[in-house]
């Protein structure tokens, strides 16, 4: 890249970077009500995002091959239990992933 190649090329990325993030108060002002959509969205797509996570992260686990997908069920059993115990997201998806990582590493 030309040096005005990377120029443009780093002042649209800040550019993009500055839309995203000041786009939604632009559109939706404090003292305006959001609209009901908006709402909604923010309600469903939490939970359709970590869905489409768990099925992408399975998506090659293979219960006829190697390890028949034992560490992977034994690492959501964790996840969920620790979700349902603490209720702290972060801590469920940390402990699911030292768990398999475990597993991996020095059981199968």
């Amino acid at each position: 890249m030309t040096l005005t190649q990377q120029i443009i090329t780093v002042s649209m990325v800040i550019l993009a970077t500055v839309i995203t993030r000041f786009l939604p108060f632009i559109i939706f002002p404090a003292g305006k009500e959001t609209p009901k959509f908006i709402k909604y969205l923010g309600k469903v797509l939490p939970a359709a995002v970590f869905g489409l996570l768990v099925i992408y992260c399975l998506k090659n686990v293979s219960i006829m091959d190697g390890s028949h997908g034992i560490p992977e069920l034994i690492a959501i059993l964790c996840v969920v239990a620790i979700h349902l115990w603490k209720r702290q997201m972060l801590l469920s998806i940390a402990t699911g992933t030292v768990v398999y990582m475990l597993l991996i590493q020095l059981v199968f």
